[in-house]
């Protein structure tokens, strides 16, 4: 039997991960008190009670912390600070790999801060890993190197109170369509991954969208993702967690997603809302087969899913990755957010094992499905050769040889 230790032992890759959702507690309380940010309490034990909580009541409720986390982010030395410390957090729970996401112009004063905010997680990830990567364990191959990249997100949509550069794009553009704005903002995003990819030599490795999806299309977004496209960036999009299969066809078709992050309606031809549609049924089951076909990876973070939608009663044998793996589409399990959904990746890809009845064999495959779905920011060769070491460890961990 699979047991908790078992994957804690297992070199794993996290691909959904957060940079302003996973901050320790007490760097978020020091920061805090230096920078003069009000918080609700300036103790860990009342953040966890009135804030980052073990429940919450729906979306709004969960991505409420995000306030206090990004206000102590605005400045380049915070960042790198907290990417880290979560790199050392990685590191510590045996994640050899990792993928740190962000939306740099949600802390910064203009859109030309952006790249520099980047290259500071960039900086501050390879710190850790440079520690890391130095011990005799991985000198002498006993253990893995850490390695990892760096994801931009743009937001399908924003509001003057979201930040300084987004309080004064919005200004600036009041006479054009929201959507319009939402758009140029994105560009500007693209633009700082690229410069902070080519100009700075920071390991970007992807372009993401993130927020609300209903009424605000991944569509709307397509330029900057032909952009990310064109500069051979990645393509991961937020779909299909609060809004219907047709968001996450639109995401792999408009925007060209090798990724969906969290993909929860793929399944579900009750959440279709396109009055379009004839036969819901048909055209989730033609997604499906799509996304398995074109190895469209869903990036599932099951206890953010837990928090956030009522409808799973807070179980995850209600979700739908146990048929997406019947189904054999390409599944890589994520923390989405180490603070606010108070989880680690050990947590993560154990819950999904227990509640899938995965053996050994079917838990190893998914932990290495991560690794084969990255944005390694490394030649193909590189990545080959990494993944390959995972799969033998893997194997090893959870006792199974070369069985991967």
């Amino acid at each position: 039997m699979i047991t908790r230790e078992h994957i804690f032992n297992a070199p794993k890759a996290d691909l959904h991960l957060h940079l302003d959702g996973s901050l320790r507690l007490e760097t978020l309380v020091e920061l805090a008190r230096e920078r003069g940010v009000e918080l609700p309490s300036y103790s860990p034990e009342g953040l966890r009670e009135w804030v980052f909580k073990k429940t919450y009541a729906d979306l709004p409720d969960y991505l409420r912390g995000f306030a206090h986390t990004c206000a102590v982010l605005r400045d380049t030395e915070a960042v790198e600070r907290v990417a880290c410390e979560l790199g050392e957090d990685c590191i510590a729970e045996n994640t050899r790999y990792a993928e740190v996401r962000f939306a740099p112009q949600l802390l910064v004063e203009n859109g030309a801060d952006a790249a520099g905010m980047l290259c500071a997680a960039a900086r501050g990830l390879e710190r850790a890993a440079r520690a890391h990567n130095a011990t005799a364990a991985v000198r002498t191959g006993a253990d893995m190197p850490f390695a990892f990249g760096v994801i931009c997100c743009a937001m399908r949509s924003f509001g003057p109170g979201m930040g300084a550069y987004y309080g004064h794009l919005s200004r600036s553009l009041a006479g054009l369509k929201p959507s319009r704005v939402y758009a140029a903002a994105s560009l500007v995003a693209v633009e700082a991954a690229l410069e902070a990819r080519d100009r700075h030599g920071a390991p970007v490795v992807g372009f993401d969208l993130a927020g609300e999806e209903a009424g605000f299309r991944a569509g709307h977004h397509a330029e900057a993702f032909q952009r990310a496209h064109a500069g051979f960036l990645r393509k991961t999009v937020h779909a299909g967690e609060a809004y219907g299969p047709e968001s996450i066809y639109e995401a792999v078709t408009a925007c060209l997603a090798e990724r969906v992050g969290h993909g929860t309606s793929l399944l579900s031809p009750g959440h279709v809302r396109d009055a379009s549609i004839a036969d819901p049924a048909l055209y989730v089951r033609r997604l499906a087969e799509y996304i398995a076909a074109r190895r469209v990876t869903v990036e599932v973070c099951p206890t953010s899913n837990l928090q956030t939608m009522p409808s799973l009663r807070g179980d995850l044998r209600n979700h739908p990755l146990r048929e997406m793996l019947a189904r054999h589409i390409s599944v890589a399990v994520g923390t989405d957010n180490t603070l606010v959904s108070r989880t680690t990746l050990t947590d993560e890809v154990f819950l999904a094992a227990r509640a899938c009845g995965l053996d050994a064999e079917a838990t190893a495959r998914l932990m290495l499905g991560a690794f084969k779905a990255a944005f390694f920011p490394g030649s193909h060769v590189e990545k080959r050769a990494f993944t390959a070491l995972a799969a033998e460890r893997v194997g090893r961990a959870l006792g199974i040889g070369g069985r991967v």
